[in-house]
């Protein structure tokens, strides 16, 4: 099936195709189409040519198109761990078209339609669960402003998102490939009415949202200027909470009952604590609003990156400190606790940024029913989108609804569909502020009590259609 030297014309087209859809649809700012169709022209190509150049088509153009995130990454990462994780993912990509091309060029075609979707999803959830970044840069959240494939995540987590998205471009390439005409037709059936499940899945629960849940207005209020970013003394940090408060108070007046801060907004120490509890606890009780704030927590034992939660009668409610820790940046004690309040509205529950980006401790917090999740972030400006967005999923995961308040990024608050309520950029402003109605709602889904099932059910899948080429080979020579 290699193509002639004189279509290597046709080669460098389906490179180019797929690693501009690849740049188009992931990355920081995606366009969720252009992901579904990505993979299609490399896989297309992958039996028309031999081997080796298949999986140089599929590492170049998953490369070329993971260049979206060069400048971003090289922020936050050295630029050879940058080159490394690239190209180590692309390999992934190219071992992925292997795979699909050694089932197609043997005729096997539901294997090889199969066998892409299952092994990129067993991928992402091993990388899940070793990394110490979670599932960023997991291709579902390119996914984020296509609310009807997100609702899947409730039953799946966010491994059946990537599944159909893969399960879509192989079958695409599947069909424009050599095999007979009854394989096919049952093939597209399957796959049509797998997806048409999926979607009319996620139209029901878009449209099924209740409406007569409880709520609670929140306010969410952010500062990128400079004296206002990181300040490293008490004194520094005293100032930039009463600059807060000066937010605070207007805001108040138009019914506010949650204020949520961001992450990292000064240091307490063990002889500023009384004092920034006294002043955060009058905040409160000025404002009859409940007030979280993120803040550095240092004792003569330890530090910890935390959030603290005043009630409008002015007391202390709730602390929690974060569990994942950002490499490099943070070397403050990972926490251990989780933190319920429970209010009138339902229960509420405490993350800070980072933590996000695991689906385990927001599947704990759904499992002891909380419907808002109050979350300080600090994003690095770039990111802003798609770190509130990741953020994003874990409530259509889990069931409930998120206000995240992130400097250097994007005020966001959703509900349990993954609704965006309201946001705002924080960039341009002294400080930038978002008011917002949010249903204090606890879903319990299918993800938040059976977990990963699904990407172990594609672990297991993979493993057979691995050993598939192996059974038949010994049964051939058993029956000879």
């Amino acid at each position: 099936m290699a193509l002639k030297l004189s279509n290597s014309a046709l080669v460098v087209l389906c490179l180019a195709t797929s690693a501009a859809l690849f740049f188009l649809g992931t990355g920081l700012a995606p366009v969720w189409l252009f992901t579904w169709l990505a993979a299609i022209p490399v896989l297309w190509i992958a039996p028309r040519v031999s081997a080796a150049d298949a999986f140089l088509l599929a590492v170049a153009a998953y490369a070329l198109g993971g260049l979206n995130e060069w400048s971003y990454s090289r922020t936050v990462l050295p630029t050879l761990l940058v080159v490394c994780i690239l190209l180590a993912t692309a390999c992934l990509f190219a071992i992925a078209v292997l795979l699909f091309r050694s089932r197609i060029v043997r005729g096997k075609l539901w294997q090889a339609v199969l066998i892409v979707p299952a092994f990129w999803v067993s991928c992402e959830y091993l990388i899940a669960v070793t990394s110490v970044h979670g599932t960023f840069g997991n291709i579902s959240y390119s996914q984020m402003n296509f609310l009807p494939i997100l609702q899947i995540a409730s039953v799946t987590g966010i491994w059946g998102i990537s599944f159909c998205i893969f399960l879509f471009a192989s079958t695409v390439a599947a069909m424009c490939s050599s095999g007979t005409v009854s394989t096919k037709i049952s093939l597209v059936l399957a796959v049509f009415v797998f997806l048409a499940c999926v979607f009319g899945y996620g139209i029901w629960r878009l449209a099924a949202t209740p409406r007569d849940s409880a709520t609670v207005k929140v306010a969410l209020i952010a500062s990128d200027e400079s004296a206002n970013i990181h300040p490293q003394t008490t004194a520094q940090a005293e100032a930039i909470f009463q600059r807060y408060a000066e937010q605070m108070k207007p805001l108040a007046a138009q019914g506010v009952q949650i204020f949520v801060l961001p992450e990292h907004s000064g240091p307490v120490t063990d002889a500023s604590q009384a004092g920034f509890d006294a002043f955060m606890g009058q905040m409160a009780k000025q404002t009859d609003a409940y007030v979280a704030v993120g803040i550095d927590q240092s004792t003569s034992n330890a530090t910890w990156n935390q959030e603290r939660l005043y009630s409008p009668k002015g007391s202390f409610v709730a602390s929690y400190n974060k569990h994942h820790l950002l490499p490099h940046f943070e070397e403050e004690t990972p926490g251990t606790n989780r933190a319920v309040v429970t209010d009138a509205s339902g229960k509420w529950g405490m993350q800070i940024c980072k933590d996000m980006d695991f689906p385990h401790l927001s599947r704990q917090y759904s499992q002891d029913g909380i419907g808002l999740l109050l979350v300080p972030a600090w994003d690095f400006v770039q990111d802003g989108w798609l770190h509130g967005r990741m953020a994003v999923l874990r409530g259509v995961e889990s069931g409930f609804s998120i206000a995240r308040s992130a400097k250097l990024g994007i005020l966001t608050v959703t509900d349990d569909r993954g609704r965006i309520l309201a946001e705002r950029d924080t960039l341009g402003v002294p400080f930038a502020t978002v008011i917002a109605t949010v249903p204090v709602r606890h879903d319990a889904t299918i993800y938040s009590r059976f977990g990963d099932w699904f990407a172990w059910l594609n672990l297991a899948l993979l493993l057979v259609l691995l050993a598939m080429p192996m059974i038949g080979t010994r049964f051939v020579k058993l029956s000879s």
